[in-house]
């Protein structure tokens, strides 16, 4: 059974595939074992999910991968009720929340991830003030919030995981089944996090791709 626990663990690289926009293709993850799907929530993302047509299958999903919510600069309640209704197991706050913005979460013990752009070594300087489950790293990407399919200095994402090497990082931004098992090899994440890497255009997952992802996770 999918858990947050075995997704995040740090002994070997999950796989999150990001951007789902299609319930079928939701359902062909979860049968291929995929260990995390993201459902994008946010209103100006080209792989944008209503959250009304998510609750008509995440729920069916749940325990056969860990659904994780995409939420940029979101008004909270909208992640605290999709948290609270078991629509999803996991918050992505991947705008410009402050750490005063998760504290109703923390409060309530409620899962999620803090996303961070990595332009250098100083925008990692505060991360650790959300105590957030784990931290996603990715391209910086002003006013559009990842999805670019470009990658940042994996050098800046290394040095941060040996300063804080229990904390789990999710490794995002221009991650191919190319360079994917090299991203595991060089950094060893908890996850690789997958959305422009896996498609065949933006929302449309490519499920070759997703396997050969898979592949170079197992390699």
């Amino acid at each position: 059974m999918a858990s947050i626990e075995s997704f995040l663990d740090q002994s070997s690289t999950s796989l999150k595939i990001c951007g789902i926009t299609q319930p079928e293709q939701a359902k062909q993850l979860a049968d291929m074992g995929v260990d995390a799907i993201g459902i994008n929530f946010w209103p100006h993302s080209k792989r944008y999910l209503a959250p009304d047509a998510a609750r008509t299958f995440l729920p069916d999903l749940s325990g056969r991968t860990v659904r994780v919510g995409v939420f940029v600069n979101a008004d909270p309640a909208l992640p605290l009720q999709l948290l609270e209704q078991g629509a999803i197991d996991l918050a992505q706050f991947h705008g410009d929340e402050t750490p005063e913005y998760v504290q109703p979460f923390l409060d309530q013990g409620l899962p999620f991830i803090k996303a961070i752009g990595v332009k250098n070594a100083a925008s990692l300087d505060h991360i650790l003030a959300y105590q957030s489950d784990a931290v996603l790293l990715d391209t910086p990407a002003p006013g559009v919030y990842g999805g670019t399919g470009e990658a940042f200095d994996w050098n800046h994402a290394k040095s941060f995981m040996l300063e804080h090497p229990g904390l789990p990082v999710i490794l995002a931004g221009g991650i191919t089944p190319e360079n994917a098992s090299e991203a595991v090899r060089t950094l060893h994440p908890a996850v690789i996090d997958v959305a422009s890497g896996a498609e065949s255009a933006p929302g449309i997952k490519d499920l070759d791709k997703v396997s050969r992802l898979q592949k170079a996770l197992s390699a």
